[in-house]
């Protein structure tokens, strides 16, 4: 679970049961990161209100600081706030993606290969 998660409201306030939601969802993100790049990790969240009035629209974007001074960073804009976590949440999966595969080198598969060999 990453613990540091700032949330903050431009023009939005922040109540308890959103803070909540983005906890629970954004906090899960840890499991798809390397192993020791999970310790340091920073979320920031901010909601912004973009159209007052009858079309009430948000955008909300989520910057994530991982070791090695990179960061991965996800914005959407939606008229429901919760959607839109959940829509920054997967976006921010992918990249989570291509950064571990950036950062993990794979594996050679030649020493499988050649536990099945006959030596003679």
């Amino acid at each position: 679970m990453i613990e540091k998660i700032d949330i903050s409201g431009n023009g939005y306030k922040v109540e308890e049961p959103f803070r909540k939601y983005v906890e629970k969802r954004l906090g899960k993100l840890d499991k798809y990161l390397p192993r020791r790049n999970k310790k340091d990790v920073v979320c920031k969240v901010v909601v912004s209100e973009i159209g007052k009035g009858k079309n009430d629209k948000y955008e909300i974007s989520a910057a994530m600081d991982v070791t090695g001074g990179k960061v991965l960073a996800a914005r959407d804009e939606c008229t429901n706030v919760f959607a839109g976590v959940d829509l920054v949440e997967a976006k921010l999966t992918g990249q989570i993606r291509r950064y571990k595969l950036e950062v993990q080198p794979h594996r050679q598969r030649k020493s499988l290969k050649n536990l099945f060999i006959r030596r003679k």
